[in-house]
């Protein structure tokens, strides 16, 4: 266990802390902590070490350059352990010899589908950014602070915000803020999944530019930007030309965030302030919020937030197999749940942060549980409740390490409705191209721009 911090969870993976700890105003550390950062911490903030009985290996700086049979920049990315074999496989059968490394939702999931397994693999820390993320990481360690009830953040620039961090919203901001590349695009494939394993595909491509990545960023120089984003729905027909452009602000207490859609029958561009919270996702069938995109984004201010620890669960990593173009989109999209046969997951050590709705505020889920991976501060897991205090729905999020970048990119989400055996998957493009980088002038997300773009 490390010393530096007692938030950290010895790794035996025995339970969890029981000491909670809600966000303060300033998050900062001092000098002396922050050198952690460049001993007994990755650059990231991560624990560097293995765990104590080596399932977990010690980060070795992960996986940045392209293996043998990469094609290039805009090509499929190739496994770089194409001999791995699973270790095990956690079924209906064997769970109880696993139950303290899945998380309630996993569990549920076990318990509704008969057919729903995991297929465990050696842990490959494969997490790996730029230098210049690392570098600005290890500045914002002791720069770095919310205020505004937790909405408002200073001092912090290009590389993860908290890398030490000391609350839940904390851990979240660094998830909204992880380095994505500084643009790109992407295929963001959707499919709502009946009860009966029936789907349709939406064609979703986005365009997304991440000014607070880029390396000479200042926070005075974002115009409260972090992310511009740029949505267009290709397909079916009856959705297609329909655009969603977002201006994500990083002060949500000073602006919230800039939204417009377009919808080809009233070939206008018009704000739309209700793009946000629990407002319906797009093209979902009800199965997801506006904030669900990305697994969490926006504003956090309708919750209370805690860290409650770290530990170590099996979750999604290194899922090149799910995302070879060799699949279709009707061999990964199956009844009940994602072809399992498909998916990798690996033991690793998780933050906990439980999100409970404010009094006086709204939203469908009152409860959230999110597992954040500590490598590279994606969500890989939530946990989701109901007014009921029921658990409702349980979010995946399956990644690759896009090594020539390098950054670590989602390629596949999905959200099961426990209540009406429905699910929805996110973020496919096995048919479709890979996701590249792409350089956009901040004009391109310009309101007049869209508006021309619509009308081509």
């Amino acid at each position: 266990m490390t010393k530096h911090n007692s938030m950290f969870f010895a790794t035996a993976g025995i339970g969890i802390l029981a000491v909670v700890v809600s966000t303060p105003l300033a998050a900062k550390v001092d000098a002396a902590k922050a050198e952690a950062l460049k001993s007994t911490l990755t650059p990231t903030g991560a624990e560097k070490g293995a765990n104590a009985d080596g399932t977990i290996p010690a980060w070795d700086g992960g996986v940045s350059a392209p293996p043998a049979g990469f094609g290039g920049a805009g090509k499929r990315y190739v496994d770089p352990f194409p001999g791995d074999k699973a270790k095990f496989t956690i079924a209906k059968d064997n769970l109880a010899q696993y139950k303290d490394k899945l998380t309630p939702g996993q569990q549920a999931l076990f318990a509704k589908y008969a057919s729903y397994k995991m297929q465990v693999f050696e842990t490959r820390r494969t997490f790996a950014n730029p230098q210049f993320v690392y570098d600005a990481a290890f500045k914002n360690a002791t720069t770095g602070t919310l205020s505004n009830a937790g909405e408002t953040l200073t001092g912090a620039i290009t590389g993860v915000p908290f890398p030490i961090p000391a609350g839940g919203q904390e851990v979240i901001w660094n998830h909204k803020l992880r380095y994505q590349d500084l643009s790109k695009r992407r295929w963001n494939n959707q499919f709502a999944v009946t009860s009966a394993g029936d789907f349709n595909l939406v064609k979703i491509q986005e365009d997304a530019k991440f000014p607070y990545n880029a390396p000479k960023a200042t926070l005075e120089g974002l115009n409260n930007v972090g992310i511009y984003f740029l949505q267009m729905t290709t397909a079916p027909a009856r959705l297609a030309g329909t655009i969603l452009l977002v201006h994500e602000t990083m002060d949500q207490v000073k602006e919230a965030r800039r939204a417009w859609q377009y919808n080809p029958g009233q070939k206008r561009l018009r704000r739309a302030p209700n793009v946000g919270y629990d407002n319906p996702g797009t093209a979902a069938d009800g199965l997801r919020t506006n904030d669900q995109l990305d697994v969490y984004n926006g504003a956090t201010d309708r919750y209370d937030w805690k860290l409650v620890g770290k530990k170590e669960f099996y979750v999604p990593a290194n899922s090149y197999a799910l995302h070879s173009d060799k699949h279709k989109y009707k061999d990964i999209v199956r009844k009940g749940h994602l072809n399992q046969d498909l998916a990798r997951y690996e033991l690793r050590r998780c933050w906990i942060v439980d999100s409970t709705l404010k009094k006086g505020t709204s939203h469908q889920y009152k409860r959230r549980t999110f597992y954040v991976e500590e490598d590279g501060w994606q969500i890989v897991a939530v946990d989701i409740y109901d007014q009921r205090d029921q658990l409702w729905r349980v979010q995946e999020a399956h990644t690759v390490m896009a090594y020539d970048k390098p950054y670590q990119m989602s390629i596949g989400e999905t959200v099961y409705d426990l209540q009406s055996n429905r699910y929805l998957v996110m973020a496919l493009n096995n048919e479709d191209t890979e996701t590249v980088s792409r350089e956009f002038d901040d004009t391109y997300f310009d309101p007049a721009n869209v508006s021309k773009l619509a009308t081509k």
